[in-house]
């Protein structure tokens, strides 16, 4: 089983930019020489997520991850080096080969491989079905009537299943899959007996992907037969159920698409369901995204925010589609710094339906020209059910709407607010902005900085939900042992010397970076921080690693800066060794040890004499 050489992964890496590989998981900014954005490992508001291009390397100082740009892949898609090394070079364009491909099959242990097989499998049994089978012309003629030619019929990857109970179960059956992954895979349901039935029949399927194009589920829209007592109690739409795979509450429909002009453009269209998104991408709106048939999530709005500046709420004109937009926008406000506007659709219609009616050009000209402020909304949507005829309710609503208009950046939307209102309800500018003064908003999360040391290996798990940015205070030892290392990555000639010197870490992850710098280097003839990367698998030793290559320090070692260094390092080794010698000298005391308690004496005179001599 072929591997891929060492050779083949520094020509990928060297022609790989990593800003452009993380760029499109995670929304970078420049900032200096390098590039900041929201760490993908950790919840945080606050970016603490650092790139370096020069030195291709990211960091972040909030929950310690590092590495090069195959270590990054590797651990966002849970997929093995040599896999990750292979995506690396699909998504920059770099041919391999194909020896190189099987082998990170071969070599993958992504367990869900089988998952993504079987559904891709499925999905091509179903679009067979409906594009090609007279089984198939009731499902073609109610997708005609949606108005989704064969070219979005293809790209959607639209299919059917059939009014079969046993269809796909026969399908899977003789392509060899085991009871085990059938189970597993969401597409089937399991009898008491233990024998399989179909999940979905009689219905358009539309594969649900994941946001790198992976089929990951399906959500079928039922087609009446002639059944009509099992026709009354099938849902409407029907989901894949949460597995391995797939959580609902993470998918966004149609990232995998939409993620290119999201970055291009730094927007993204938030519509209801998939029609809606489907309709949109037909009108000429590639950027539009939906949530899986559940109301927005914390996990979805993150997600966004990782990759746009602004996102567009285009929900149903009816009143559950406002009160969705409500929501919503109160959750983005919550969780990310969003700027939001909205598309409200008239006649209580949904995007999908107007589109039907007044055509893609009038829709693309409303979704794109006609948008409100997130206050105007509120304005509109604060009325409703409310008698502004009435002084109390007419105060009680002004007073929620300053609320609203106190969260708006600008001097000037503010301004135009506060006058339109004072027109409306015939009250003076003047009160309104006082009333406006006095409007205290909750206080954003804020940054906390602790001075405790924390565990080198921080799981994603145990970062706090808040904005939290840990600053360790690194004693004098730490800071001598990080810069030998440094000096060490730089010039591995100095091995030579510190070995002479008799100098030994002591800190255990720094020693255990150590040995395995030396072993590389001994075991090569040759060290390169790239190719160290490529070998550690601990986070934590992985992250030290790119902090210590991070430093800035002058690039020329000076024989001072080497002799301060080992002798700092040296002297706490000595300084160790004497606390040891004394509880030692005072054990023998206690026992009555006194040729032991001689013995100690001595050696801690002769520690004590080093430590002197070294501080002269």
């Amino acid at each position: 089983m072929a591997r891929i050489p060492q050779q083949v992964i520094d020509e990928i890496r060297e022609k790989t930019d990593i800003v452009n590989i993380i760029g499109q998981y995670v929304q970078l900014k420049k900032s200096g020489k390098n590039y900041t954005g929201l760490c993908p490992f950790h919840e945080e508001r606050t970016p603490s997520f650092s790139v370096a291009s020069d030195r291709q390397f990211y960091h972040c100082f909030g929950c310690g991850r590092g590495g090069n740009v195959f270590n990054f892949i590797q651990e966002l898609e849970g997929l093995s080096f040599q896999e990750a090394v292979v995506r690396v070079a699909e998504m920059e364009g770099i041919p391999l080969s194909s020896q190189y491909m099987t082998a990170s099959k071969q070599v993958g242990h992504n367990k869900n491989d089988s998952l993504y097989q079987m559904n891709q499998h499925a999905c091509e049994v179903y679009q067979h079905i409906l594009k090609n089978t007279q089984i198939g012309q009731a499902a073609r003629n109610y997708l005609e009537k949606r108005q989704l030619d064969s070219e979005l019929l293809e790209e959607f990857q639209i299919g059917f299943a059939p009014d079969r109970r046993d269809f796909l179960v026969k399908v899977f059956e003789q392509r060899g899959y085991t009871k085990e992954q059938m189970a597993a895979s969401g597409l089937f349901v399991q009898l008491e007996n233990g024998n399989f039935m179909d999940r979905f029949y009689s219905r358009v399927m539309f594969p649900i992907q994941d946001e790198h194009g992976r089929i990951i589920a399906f959500s079928g829209r039922y087609l009446p037969t002639d059944n009509e007592a099992d026709d009354k109690r099938q849902p409407k739409y029907l989901n894949s159920p949460e597995g391995e795979i797939f959580n609902k509450r993470e998918v966004l429909f149609n990232l995998h698409r939409a993620k290119g002009t999201m970055r291009k453009n730094q927007e993204a269209y938030l519509f209801e369901g998939f029609m809606d998104v489907i309709a949109a991408y037909k009108s000429g709106i590639p950027n539009g995204l939906a949530s899986m048939g559940t109301s927005l999530t914390e996990q979805q709005i993150r997600r966004i925010d990782k990759l746009v500046h602004q996102v567009v709420l285009c929900y149903d004109g009816d009143q559950a589609g406002q009160d969705a937009i409500y929501r919503a926008i109160s959750l983005f406000e919550e969780q990310s710094q969003l700027k939001m506007s909205i598309v409200s659709l008239p006649e209580r219609l949904d995007p999908d339906e107007y589109v039907k009616k007044y055509g893609a050009e009038s829709f693309v000209q409303l979704a794109q020209h006609s948008r409100q402020s997130v206050f105007q909304f509120m304005r509109q949507y604060k009325r409703t059910g409310r008698n502004l005829e009435n002084d109390q309710e007419q105060i009680t609503y002004l007073n929620e709407l300053l609320i609203e208009l106190k969260k708006v950046d600008s001097v000037i939307e503010q301004d135009k607010y506060l006058n339109q209102l004072a027109l409306e309800f015939n009250v003076s500018r003047d009160a309104l902005q006082q009333q406006l003064s006095q409007v205290q908003l909750p206080s954003p999360v804020a940054t906390v900085q602790y001075d405790l040391p924390v565990e080198p290996d921080v799981s994603v798990s145990q970062v706090p939900k808040i904005s939290v940015q840990v600053v360790v205070k690194k004693t004098q030892l730490q800071k001598a042992q990080e810069l030998l290392l440094y000096r060490l990555f730089n010039d591995p000639s100095l091995n030579k010397r510190l070995k002479a010197d008799e100098v030994f870490f002591i800190d255990e992850i720094y020693q255990e970076i150590y040995v395995l710098f030396d072993s590389i280097l001994e075991g090569q003839g040759s060290f390169t921080i790239q190719q160290f990367l490529d070998v550690l698998q601990e986070n934590h030793l992985r992250g030290k690693v790119v902090e210590i290559a991070s430093m800035n320090v002058p690039k020329e070692m000076s024989d001072q800066e080497w002799h301060d260094v080992i002798t700092l390092i040296k002297k706490h080794r000595i300084q160790e060794l004497l606390i040891t010698k004394k509880n030692e000298q005072q054990l023998a005391r206690q026992q009555h040890q006194t040729d032991l308690e001689l013995k100690l004496a001595v050696e801690i005179i002769q520690l004590t004499k080093q430590l002197k001599q070294m501080s002269q």
